[in-house]
């Protein structure tokens, strides 16, 4: 592959919404597309199963909790394309470049659902991503010291996790304001809705490939666009913080 190519990366993208995005990528973008997976097996299948389609997806192993397994795939880019064009960041992770975050509107109900004090702390324009990690700390310390509605958390850990991912998407697109305006990197947060998946469940209302659309849009963005930065999208609409 030339180091000219274009590339985009799907994480966690060997089933439901990662899939559906890789598929939808695979068709829109203009590059090459690179679907990653823990599971080098599922991976695998999950690139053939797109193959029979007619598509031309490359795979990569990726394992985030594994330092090697992101260098690997770090070094990969790095040789193959000089770079990355688009991250989809779908696994619960240098130039006009589209990073997204998949996480949830119930991120912020349980924004709405935190006591006066942590909702101030959360939307502060100031916070770090150090400040960040003390506060995802303390809600952990909190539940298992069931203490946590106390302290003024919700009750309910995957709508902090989704807070949280929405809100280090916000500070990471300040720094890049900040340190890299002129390489003119948009990051973004998105809701795909509620998807018939594994974690979503059967009862979901929206299939894998409508919960894709968002996030494949936003990974399209025109190369001169300047917005959305930093924000949560649903169904294409900035929603409100």
């Amino acid at each position: 592959m030339s180091s000219c190519s274009r590339v985009a990366l799907v994480t966690g993208a060997n089933k439901g919404i990662g899939f559906a995005i890789a598929r939808d990528l695979c068709r829109q973008f203009s590059g090459d597309v690179v679907l990653t997976a823990r599971d080098t097996a599922r991976g695998r299948a999950a690139v053939q199963q797109l193959q029979a389609e007619g598509l031309s997806p490359r795979f990569r192993q990726l394992d985030i909790d594994d330092l090697q397994s992101i260098r690997a795939l770090r070094d990969f880019l790095r040789k193959e394309y000089g770079g990355l064009n688009v991250l989809v960041n779908n696994a619960g992770i240098a130039f006009k470049c589209r990073v997204v975050n998949i996480s949830s509107l119930q991120g912020s109900k349980a924004l709405e659902n935190c006591s006066e004090d942590l909702q101030e702390k959360f939307r502060c324009e100031t916070l770090t991503e150090e400040d960040l990690v003390d506060l995802m700390k303390k809600f952990v310390e909190d539940t298992k010291n069931e203490v946590h509605e106390r302290e003024g958390w919700p009750n309910s850990a995957y709508g902090v996790s989704k807070l949280g991912v929405t809100v280090l998407s916000r500070i990471l697109a300040r720094h890049l304001d900040e340190k890299r305006k002129a390489d003119m990197i948009l990051l973004n947060a998105c809701c795909p809705g509620w998807v018939k998946t594994d974690i979503g469940g059967a009862h979901g209302s929206r299939t894998v490939e409508e919960g894709a659309e968002t996030p494949v849009y936003l990974a399209l963005l025109p190369p001169d666009a300047t917005e959305p930065q930093g924000q949560l999208v649903r169904d294409k609409v900035v929603q409100n913080w």
